[in-house]
């Protein structure tokens, strides 16, 4: 299983016109962060779209270019492109791009996006929220697989016989469906045949094994075979020395997160009780020790086979820091346990006292 992070380079604002201090120095943390995961021997890094004051990257395929120049090894994944609001002509070359400067370690993860912004910024109707997917990614795909192609659709400019340039140095771009859990993404990307990323940031995670369930059903009834699909899990994730330390450091900014997207979307407010409840046993949240992530990691493994697991950390304004020392302690104390029980017993877990076979 590869193991990963991802982030959306939360920030806070700046509040000025000109400047950006904050978002400068947010980006310059950011490439550290990308080169530490690299040298740690991580297999993936992802950044977000956002166009929201309180996020750094609304362009991920300009950070991927930077990050490029700084690594190795790792791959480089938009987590997500919202492709939506986007031209898959555009998104194609931009990846392509971030291909040929890594040598060959671009991916991206095409998505409708958690935040509507983008659609009235870029002139996109919210009536269109599916069609637009749906018709973008089509294209996307078509792109990926052909040189040259002939496109006619409903929401955006019709072309003939054009290629699309350049290509990149992979065969194929990996294009990787991201989902919050709707059914009908399950579906899309199992009858596509197209590699699935799931984001369990809340509840409990077995009642996600349905949804994985109909990923891999869809993927069968279209004539794929599910045993070669490949799923990410991608959830919260905050690393400390012992448990206690982990969710005090997490819990000021992660509460004021989600509060502030709460407000938005009609949540009610995060009480320590719930967090607590969350980062429990079989919670949604891996916030503890090394132990405690690595047991979570391998419950969820359990419950989904799955072949990726991202960890999105820097979760609100956590000090960077105390951030660097989280992936310290996910690429040393986490991903190399994890690696090593996969190998040993890949039907096993062990959380607590408590052993599943």
């Amino acid at each position: 299983m590869e193991l990963g992070l991802y982030t959306f380079a939360d920030m806070q604002p700046d509040g000025t016109s000109g400047g950006a201090e904050n978002a400068h120095q947010r980006m310059t943390n950011l490439l550290e962060e990308i080169k530490l995961a690299d040298e740690l021997g991580l297999d993936v890094f992802g950044v977000g779209e956002h166009h929201r004051e309180d996020y750094a990257i609304s362009s991920p395929a300009v950070v991927l270019g930077a990050a490029a120049a700084i690594t190795k090894n790792i791959k480089l994944t938009s987590a997500v492109t919202v492709l939506s609001s986007d031209d898959p002509v555009r998104v194609f070359q931009q990846f392509a791009t971030v291909d040929l400067l890594s040598g060959g370690r671009a991916e991206l993860m095409a998505g409708r996006g958690s935040f509507i912004e983008s659609y009235p910024l870029f002139g996109y109707d919210l009536n269109d929220y599916d069609e637009l997917f749906k018709e973008k990614l089509e294209l996307l795909l078509k792109l990926n697989e052909t040189e040259k192609l002939t496109w006619s659709g409903k929401h955006r400019p019709s072309f003939k016989d054009r290629g699309v340039y350049p290509r990149p140095l992979q065969e194929k771009l990996p294009i990787w469906l991201a989902a919050g859990g709707t059914p009908a993404s399950a579906v899309r990307a199992g009858t596509l045949n197209l590699p699935l990323a799931l984001a369990i940031i809340g509840g409990n995670p077995e009642h996600f094994v349905p949804f994985v369930e109909l990923y891999r059903s869809s993927a069968a009834k279209a004539g794929h075979d599910p045993a070669k699909l490949q799923l990410s899990i991608n959830s919260h994730v905050y690393v400390a020395d012992n448990s206690q330390q982990a969710a005090d450091e997490l819990y000021p900014s992660y509460s004021a997160m989600m509060n502030k997207v709460g407000k938005d979307r009609g949540w009610p407010p995060l009480s320590r009780q719930h967090f607590e409840h969350s980062r429990s046993v079989k919670g949604a949240l891996a916030v503890g020790s090394p132990q405690e992530v690595i047991d979570k990691i391998l419950y969820e493994h359990e419950l989904f086979g799955n072949t990726r697991f991202l960890a999105q950390m820097s979760l609100g304004n956590m000090p960077h820091q105390k951030v660097l020392r989280s992936i310290e302690l996910f690429g040393t104390k986490v991903a190399p346990a994890v690696r090593k029980q996969l190998i040993k017993s890949p039907n096993q877990r062990s959380i607590k006292n408590e052993t599943i076979i």
